[in-house]
């Protein structure tokens, strides 16, 4: 955490390497990535895969590069995809994949972000023929970050499954914090990443490493993704520096999620009790945590400018509504300041101006 802050919670993107970390990174063994000769690289790629139920995988610089490999495998431009509303990839990736891949799309609204399998099912249009876009592609996002860290259903994802194959329709996971996802629920990665063609998932959230994403599915497909990451300017040299710094967050942060996920519900508890009705504790499930604090008369940009000035960083994400994400940089003590100064906020409302 920046010695700036009391508490920074604006992101999981801020983790910093550990010690451990940045010395298996200094160890790390390296060669040409885009020849396929870095073999720090070559085994991560294949950890993740297996670890999701996959043949290959293919190490990118972002999560959004990921996601847009992943849609642009299974999308022809004209066609389209569909996700909810509130997703990664139509919200926060900058329209890329109309822009890169002239990939149309169209949402369903999910409240939280929760999966009901009937939502993307009626959506679908398929054999359209000429007179309308023919949908290729549903995506899904675990944990679902605007949503507040919700964790999909196995079960609907399996019946979602089932209903797209029947289509001939595509399924890609946005699994940025699919490992948060397991942590919280029990269910094995590779009972989730079978369900999807393609799954993202992202190293440098709540894992801790400093940059990268894996994006997996099978051994054809990656090859044709590692084509299109040189296309998009994604090709890597010696990165097994940064394939080393993955390795390790495997092998050490994954259970420690659990942490994250416990301060977070507390803090959510606290957060109810100063203000009712804010959000429901119980649908905290992960490490972020959404509220809405209108009730108490804050925007969530006044709201969040008003923590920062108590050295507490947080998110307005929307009007009326702040997040706050936990990692492992954020400590017990972090948690306590994060609820003394956001609780006391949220109980005396913004000044009053006078008139």
């Amino acid at each position: 955490m920046s010695a700036a802050f009391r508490a920074d919670l604006l992101s999981d993107t801020l983790t910093r390497p550990t010690d451990g970390m940045r010395a298996a990174m200094a160890a790390a063994e390296v060669g040409d990535d885009v020849f396929g000769e870095d073999p720090s690289v070559n085994a991560l790629e294949a950890e993740v895969a297996d670890r999701l139920g996959h043949e290959a995988g293919l190490f990118t610089p972002s999560g959004s590069m990921a996601n847009q490999l992943g849609l642009r495998l299974h999308v022809a431009p004209g066609q389209e995809m569909v996700c909810d509303s509130l997703a990664h990839v139509v919200r926060a990736e900058l329209g890329a994949a109309a822009a890169f891949s002239g990939i149309s799309s169209r949402t369903w609204v999910a409240p939280r972000g929760l999966l009901s399998a009937g939502d993307p099912l009626a959506l679908m249009i398929t054999g359209a023929g000429v007179y309308q876009v023919n949908t290729a592609l549903v995506v899904v996002e675990n944990t679902h970050n605007f949503g507040g860290g919700t964790v999909q259903p196995i079960d609907e994802i399996r019946l979602l499954r089932k209903g797209a194959q029947e289509r001939g329709v595509h399924m890609h996971l946005d699994g940025a914090r699919l490992w948060n996802a397991h942590v919280a629920s029990g269910v094995a990665l590779a009972d989730y990443g079978r369900e999807f063609d393609t799954v993202s998932v992202c190293l440098s959230k709540g894992l801790g490493a400093p940059v990268g994403s894996v994006l997996v599915g099978s051994a054809e497909a990656m090859a044709e993704a590692r084509i299109w990451r040189k296309r998009y300017g994604g090709g890597m040299r010696q990165v097994g520096i940064l394939a080393a710094a993955g390795r390790y967050a495997l092998a050490h942060h994954v259970e420690r999620l659990a942490d994250d996920h416990a301060r977070a519900s507390r803090a959510a508890a606290a957060f109810a009790e100063a203000l009712p009705g804010c959000l429901d504790p119980d649908l905290v499930e992960t490490n972020i945590l959404v509220m809405d604090v209108s009730g108490a008369g804050w925007t969530g940009a006044a709201l969040a400018a008003a923590a920062l000035d108590q050295g507490v960083r947080i998110y307005a994400v929307g009007p009326g509504a702040v997040r706050l994400v936990w990692h492992l940089d954020v400590s017990d003590e972090a948690t306590d300041v994060a609820i003394d100064v956001v609780s006391g906020l949220l109980r005396s409302g913004p000044p009053v101006t006078a008139a």
